[in-house]
């Protein structure tokens, strides 16, 4: 495995840091990483978008969705106990699993919904107005203004 060492980005940029944490936490990921459980991310609209992960054989309440410090959780544990059940072949997994998903600047989730062993996870980006773009008007000059007041007249 590469390693790669981003201390020079770090002393040589301001206000770039969550890039290089971006670029830092995708060197460092673990090419073993799960797999497990698939999933499917969808752009549904410009600022919309759709995680669709398939959770075949759990239940509403063995599945959990969080955000925190924009990382969205999304956990599954299987809440019954199936050592009692004896399988001749087992093909449906449904171990525990937690899948982390890290969210840009002003993206929320907006709802989540289970169907068919699919979970789907809406996302969209929401800009304060403060940060939108907005067109300044440009006004007329008059060449003699009279809101001014004469120096010669106030002294």
């Amino acid at each position: 495995m590469r390693s790669y060492d981003l201390t020079p980005l770090y002393r040589a940029t301001v206000g770039f840091d969550q890039i290089a944490d971006l670029m830092d936490r995708a060197l460092a990921a673990d090419v073993g990483q799960s797999t497990y459980p698939p999933y499917n991310i969808e752009k549904t609209e410009d600022d919309a978008w759709r995680i669709s992960i398939a959770v075949a054989g759990f239940a509403d309440s063995d599945l959990g969705i969080e955000v925190n410090d924009r990382a969205l959780i999304v956990t599954g544990r299987k809440s019954e106990d199936e050592s009692a059940r004896k399988f001749l072949h087992r093909g449906i997994a449904t171990r525990a699993f937690e899948r982390r998903f890290h969210l840009a600047d002003h993206v929320r989730v907006t709802g989540a919904s289970h169907a068919d062993g699919m979970l789907h996870i809406d996302l969209v980006r929401e800009v304060p107005e403060a940060l939108k773009p907005r067109r300044i008007a440009i006004e007329k000059s008059n060449a003699t203004r009279t809101d001014v007041v004469d120096a010669k007249a106030v002294n």
